[in-house]
């Protein structure tokens, strides 16, 4: 893994030519490995390196301790093509067993090495991808695809208050709030198994009534589904 050091701190996030197959990871304990498909979009080949991180995205590869293996690490892929990437989890270290953990995969693509004079003349720059792996336990109670609706929102203060009572993580999209016949929205995140976090609209003095109040989340499949604070 020794091209990463260099490029690591510029790598981009956007306009990738290597597409991921999937949005996200589910890594169910019953398996013993999940796969993950790339293709190669590019007009020319690229180099690729794919590592699991625990969340810190500035830390290269080779100082990461994580409890999965990642094959291949490194591979060349030509234009059109497709690479599998196998993950296995080795359980060391061992992850909890009564809530979903959550890691991150990271795709890096660099452009090969130019042969001709015209092509060498021409700015390539490396990409950086990264989607989220959820190891899930067997046995968890409830189901992950529902977690969202079992969100706990209160009002304090004006602002919201958000809590996953679920072993599952829970990714909000958006947040909806209508008060007095105006449309309201504004960014969610990751909420954590047990975790709560704080929201409030910048352009709204605040919350007084939950029943306004709508949100989305994503689902196992990566398609944003739509709730209500009253959990219907």
């Amino acid at each position: 893994m020794c091209f990463i050091g260099a490029i690591l701190g510029w790598a981009n996030y956007v306009s990738a030519g290597v597409v991921i197959g999937s949005t996200r990871v589910i890594y169910r304990e019953s398996k013993d490995e999940v796969t993950v498909k790339l293709t190669n979009n590019n007009p020319s080949p690229v180099l690729v390196q794919s590592w699991i991180d625990k969340g810190d995205e500035h830390i290269s590869p080779e100082k990461l301790s994580v409890p999965f293996i990642l094959t291949p690490p490194i591979n060349r892929m030509d234009s059109g093509k497709g690479q599998t990437l196998r993950i296995t989890y080795i359980g060391t270290p061992a992850l909890p067993t009564d809530k979903e953990s959550v890691y991150w995969l990271n795709v890096l693509e660099v452009p090969a090495k130019q042969k001709s004079v015209q092509d060498k003349s021409r700015l390539n720059i490396a990409f950086r991808t990264r989607i989220k792996i959820f190891y899930r336990p067997d046995g968890l109670a409830g189901n992950a695809n529902s977690a969202p609706k079992d969100l706990v929102w209160k009002i304090r203060d004006g602002a919201l208050l958000v809590i996953n009572p679920t072993p599952y993580n829970v990714t909000l999209g958006m947040i909806y709030y209508k008060n007095n016949g105006k449309n309201h929205e504004m960014e969610g995140d990751m909420l954590s198994p047990g975790g709560t976090q704080t929201y409030k609209f910048k352009d709204l003095a605040g919350v007084s009534n939950l029943s306004q109040l709508s949100y989305t989340a994503i689902n196992d499949y990566g398609a944003f589904v739509k709730y209500n604070a009253n959990g219907h």
